[in-house]
Parts: C-alpha cells; structure tokens; sequence
C-alpha cells in the first residue's frame, strides 16, 4: 500500500508536498510542455505587479558555483493582462494555484488583492514581500516586523483568499518577522526568497548582470533556508512552505523535518523541468522504505 503524501496548508488539500515556486514555471503554460502539472502539490504564478514590467537589461541570469544568481526585475504582464490571458489556463488545472504578487507600498498590495477577489478558483495569494517600500525608504517590506503586519492586515481587510507571506532572509532575526505575520492571522508562511549576490565579468571588470546584483537561489543557500524554516516553526504554528536549494526528495524531507508542511521547487525547474515529479517519487519511496504511511508524520518531526 502507498503512503499518503497529501498535504494541508490551512484549508488548502495538496495530493502532495511539491510546489512549483513563483517565478520558475511561469503561468503553469510555459513549462506544461515538460511536465504534468496535474502531478504536482500546486504551483506560484510569476510575481504581478498593478502595470506591466519590462524588467531589467540582460543578462539576468548567471550560473555560480552552487547555484545560480537571477536578476530578473520583476517582469510581467501586470494584472489586467494577467486576469485576461493568463487565468483562463490556470483555471483549467485540476491543483491548486497561488498568485503572487508586488507592490511598491501597502495600497498596492491591498489593491492587487482586492482585484484578484473578484476572481474565481485563486487557491492563496502569495505576498512577495522582498521587494522595496517606496514609502520607507526603499527598505524591504519584510524587514519591518510593523510593516509586514500591516501589509497584510491591508491585505486580509479585501479579500477572504487565504494569504501566503513570502519572507527575505536579510533580516537580524526572522523569527520577529514571524511572529507579525501570525500576530497579523497570515494563513501560511514561506521562507526564503533569494540571497543578495552578484558576479564580476573578468572580461570587462564590471558586474556581469545587467542589473548589477540579483538574488542567489539554488543548494548555495540550502542550509541557511533550512535553518530559518526551523526557527520559524519553533515560535509559530502558521503553515510554513519551505524553499530555499530543494533539488532533490532528500532536501525536501529535510525541510518537513523542520517544520514545513510543504516545500517549493525553484531552480531545479530551470536545470530539469520535471524535477517536481521525481522529487514527489523520492520523498514516496522515502517513506516507503521506512515503512512510514503519511508524509504528515515527518512535519516538524527534528522540532520534538
């Protein structure tokens, strides 16, 4: 008999722990060529902005030693392009989806949210809160724990879609910033978002990327991901979503281990775009070999 690899985030059921993290699949369209989606736990839409981005010049991408390192900007479509073009494909899958999205200030967030109310079969919202707040200096919003609560007490004021927090790592202490997301009844919490990291051209002795520095994701930041998710889930019981260097069903049981009742798959998508499905065989036939028959008995088990 198989075991039970199906997952709980709040109300949310995924047949599985896997998560397709925002930014790596697109809009679910882009990498169905290569992929059953309906195979996996749910996926994270490319992060919306209220107007289109065009993002920042090439080259965005660099491959590093352990990782790569992105400099995307933020590009797409912006949300009424989204809801017209990009909704009608996700609407037809049969897993859940999360929509995430940016603003320059707490408004913004709340109107992005309010928008997508409106809007039928959106699972969550993923609130990227490692972008900068125009209004507070250009700080990241998830570096204030006054701020974070704020936005998405903003956020939960317009819409009933349950919220995720997408935290940063550059924070003194991300338990504080936790805690004001739970204090502020966010429905589920991941952690982390990329590194801050950049590449000189030796050729040209300048910054290799266009937009000078970008964020490093990929097993380079595995065990610091792996480390917050810990901390986190020792001070709240808020659903957390793991990432942060998951290429394999071995990082992703490290991560329930932890304390995540789910992971999200990130840069493994862009080195092998199937790379969900084997990781969800690796964590079955972990369990399997182990004799264990639900994959909830591993979540937090390292916390005991």
């Amino acid at each position: 008999m198989k075991p039970d690899i199906s997952v709980k985030l709040c109300s949310i059921k995924l047949q599985n722990p896997i998560i397709l993290a925002s930014g790596t699949c697109g809009f679910g369209e882009e990498i169905a060529k290569f992929l059953n989606l309906n195979k996996v736990g749910a996926l994270i839409t490319k992060t919306i902005t209220l107007k289109p981005k065009e993002g920042n010049p090439p080259p965005r991408i660099a491959e590093v030693e352990g990782g790569i390192i992105n400099s995307i900007g933020l590009e797409n479509p912006g949300i009424k392009s989204f809801v017209k073009d990009k909704l009608p494909f996700l609407r037809k899958l049969k897993i859940p989806f999360f929509v995430s999205i940016s603003g320059e200030t707490e408004d913004e967030f709340a109107e992005l949210a309010k928008i997508l109310d409106k809007e039928k079969n959106i699972s969550a919202i993923e609130l990227n809160l490692s972008c900068p707040n125009l209004k507070q200096g250009k700080n990241l919003f998830g570096q204030d724990p006054k701020i974070t609560y704020e936005t998405i007490k903003k956020v939960k004021e317009v819409t009933s879609i349950p919220i995720i927090a997408k935290l940063t790592p550059q924070v003194k202490d991300i338990t504080e910033i936790a805690l004001a997301c739970h204090k502020a009844n966010c429905d589920i919490i991941s952690l982390i978002n990329t590194i801050p990291a950049m590449v000189i051209d030796l050729r040209t002795g300048k910054p290799f990327l266009g937009g000078i520095s970008g964020g490093l994701s990929g097993p380079a930041i595995k065990t610091v991901a792996l480390k917050m998710v810990y901390d986190v889930a020792k001070v709240v019981d808020t659903p957390i979503i793991g990432c942060g260097g998951i290429m394999n069903g071995k990082d992703a049981v490290e991560f329930i281990l932890a304390g995540a009742s789910a992971v999200s798959v990130g840069t493994a998508n862009l080195i092998s775009p199937d790379s969900a499905q084997k990781t969800t065989e690796e964590i079955e036939n972990y369990l399997i070999q182990r004799k264990i028959n639900s994959v909830k008995k591993l979540i937090g088990k390292s916390l005991d």
